[in-house]
């Protein structure tokens, strides 16, 4: 692969294959709770991991737009953000499924962080082909500030 490709991409592609290694320990851990039979902590452990994997096509798909429509570190940062968050809801659902919520809206706020990344990008994008403007650097700084506030609780 080119290395000018793969400077845009190698920090998406470091998330992603956490994100992978993420979804085998989820797996992991259902099957070895499958040992014990139908229990109850094995019902929650199946719900946890399908919540997580229903999510999982849309955190792809918001993170890699953010990281190349706007800026890659940022996304990077809020992708692993979101896998933090995962691992807290999926932990949470483990005891009561009470315990999940906290990841489970921290996680919607990273989401929601990237999608907005996404339209802000689009967005420049167009200002810069259809009305001569091109404001990237400037969102680029506020973005990577921005970033930072999702480690706010």
């Amino acid at each position: 692969m080119d290395d000018l490709v793969m400077e845009y991409i190698f920090l998406l592609v470091l998330v992603t294959l956490l994100s992978v290694m993420q979804n085998a320990f989820f797996a992991q851990k259902v099957e070895k709770e499958a040992h014990n039979g139908k229990t109850a902590a094995f019902e929650r452990l199946v719900c946890a991991n399908r919540n997580c994997m229903d999510m999982y096509p849309t955190f792809l798909a918001v993170m890699w737009c953010a990281g190349f429509c706007l800026s890659q570190a940022p996304a990077a940062f809020a992708g692993l953000m979101y896998l933090v968050a995962r691992h807290k809801y999926f932990i949470g659902y483990m005891g009561q499924t009470s315990q999940s919520t906290p990841g489970f809206l921290f996680g919607k706020r990273v989401l929601s962080f990237l999608f907005l990344m996404c339209i802000i990008g689009i967005l420049n994008y167009l200002l810069g082909t259809y009305g001569g403007s091109d404001y990237k650097e400037y969102i680029k700084t506020i973005t990577k500030a921005a970033s930072t506030l999702l480690l706010l609780p």
